[in-house]
């Protein structure tokens, strides 16, 4: 039996690798001068911090790094709802020491400035692509819900064992592919919350959507998934 010191201490560690890989990439990489690694190079860092962390805490915590898949799980059956409250806080708060350590990093640049944004999630305005609040929400809501549709079908008993982490870590990255110049691609309210901390204003002002978008999408994915998925033998 795992404690669930040791899973908490494993979510707070997958996030902040969550946040510092995949916001990092956003902030340092993807426009580097001439050979940035742009969108693509973005959508697939998100992508390699969940597999990598899938493999490395995965048989500890389940490795959600992410409230609004702890929530997801929930709703479909597959989360106790005594340790939801502790993994949430774990997640928000590793996302956020991500967001520290990257912050220390960037402000190391000349001319660094957080008016760019620091990898913060946004509509109207404040979206990549100028998309308005009801496009962001269904976006939010619909790649969040494919997201744990694709989690718990990878993990369902009778799936292919092992392979889980790399189809869900292929998954973040089509829905980065898909939504980065939507929203950003949050599908996590843990890293949206993360980065809009150190921006403030409009980042701060806009976080409601990416706490409440995602958590749509992700029950009702764990309420189609349970129907789905609960097939007899």
């Amino acid at each position: 039996m795992i404690s669930l010191n040791k899973k908490i201490l494993a979510e707070f560690l997958g996030t902040f690798w969550l946040v510092l890989g995949g916001c990092g990439s956003a902030v340092l990489a993807a426009a580097f001068p001439d050979l940035g690694i742009g969108l693509a190079g973005v959508s697939l860092a998100f992508g390699l911090t969940v597999l990598t962390m899938a493999y490395s805490v995965g048989h500890i915590s389940g490795c959600h790094l992410n409230p609004a898949v702890s929530i997801g799980l929930f709703v479909g059956g597959r989360f106790p709802a005594k340790e939801l409250l502790p993994y949430i806080i774990s997640q928000v708060l590793g996302g956020i020491a991500g967001a520290g350590i990257l912050y220390l990093i960037a402000s190391g640049k000349s001319g660094f400035d957080l008016s760019g944004g620091f990898a913060s999630n946004g509509y109207g305005a404040h979206s990549p692509g100028q998309y308005s609040l009801v496009a962001c929400f269904v976006t939010e809501v619909v790649m969040t819900f494919m997201f744990l549709f694709i989690i718990l079908g990878s993990t369902h008993k009778n799936a292919p064992a092992g392979f889980a982490p790399i189809a869900i870590g292929l998954g973040l990255t089509l829905i980065h592919l898909i939504s980065i110049p939507v929203t950003n691609t949050s599908v996590n309210p843990a890293r949206s919350t993360a980065v809009a901390l150190f921006v403030g204003d409009w980042a701060i002002a806009e976080l409601w959507l990416f706490w409440v978008a995602p958590i749509v999408g992700a029950s009702i994915g764990g309420v189609v998934y349970k129907w789905l998925g609960n097939n007899p033998e």
